[in-house]
């Protein structure tokens, strides 16, 4: 039997690791909303344009990926954290009112699709990850017990400051593994983070991070 004190220090590394897949969206994103109900007219003129930042968080042996869309027209912020099983996620919505929705799901090559059931319906959340630098997201409805979805809207996101058609092969952020884009230092020593989040995690404990980055080093 594993002990408690073991459980402690792997789930950090174990969640971690398993947000790892999803590392491309992390940054900052100009997403663009198009209704997919009524007519083309009412659908060209409810378009709607909204900043997205994808970060990580990390809270003792807890970590997940935060996206906050303060100006959001359905959700506010949005978490993605592991699931029960190696391969499930779990999605937290808030929405503009501070309701809280939670969906279910797994990631399927690289679409990640989170279904939540409510009031006779089956709602579904999917994000296709079409590159490093753009993604799509699509939301969907079902009666409970029929096959077909109906889409509501759909979102198109672009990742800020970096060209379409390049992904960068930059330093390593030295707490997630993903592309670094800000420096940190600790004793004269410069390293890469990849967000905000990475940022106050390794600025809380340095060491922590700069020895398992190193022992990574040393494994390549």
């Amino acid at each position: 039997m594993i002990s408690a004190l073991l459980f402690v220090l792997l789930v950090p590394a174990g969640a971690k690791e398993s947000l790892k897949p999803l590392h491309d969206l992390v940054g900052e994103w100009k997403a663009t909303g198009v209704p997919q109900i009524g007519t083309r007219e009412d659908r060209e003129n409810n378009t709607w344009v909204e900043m997205v930042v994808w970060q990580w968080q990390f809270k003792g042996t807890d970590a997940w990926l935060r996206a906050d869309i303060p100006k959001g027209k359905y959700f506010t912020r949005l978490e993605i954290r592991p699931g029960a099983k190696a391969d499930e996620y779990e999605l937290r919505a808030w929405t503009p009112d501070a309701g809280e929705q939670r969906f279910s799901g797994k990631l399927d090559g690289r679409r990640l699709l989170f279904d939540r059931d409510h009031e006779g319906l089956t709602h579904r959340f999917t994000f296709s990850l079409l590159h490093g630098n753009r993604y799509l997201c699509r939301y969907e409805t079902r009666k409970i017990g029929t096959v077909t979805f109906a889409t509501r809207y759909q979102i198109g996101a672009t990742k800020q400051g970096v060209p379409f058609a390049i992904v960068d092969k930059g330093p390593e952020c030295i707490v997630s593994g993903g592309l670094g884009t800000s420096r940190v230092t600790y004793k004269g020593k410069s390293y890469y983070v990849c967000c905000s989040g990475c940022r106050d995690a390794f600025n809380e404990n340095p060491e922590k991070y700069i020895k398992e980055f190193e022992a990574t080093q040393k494994g390549k």
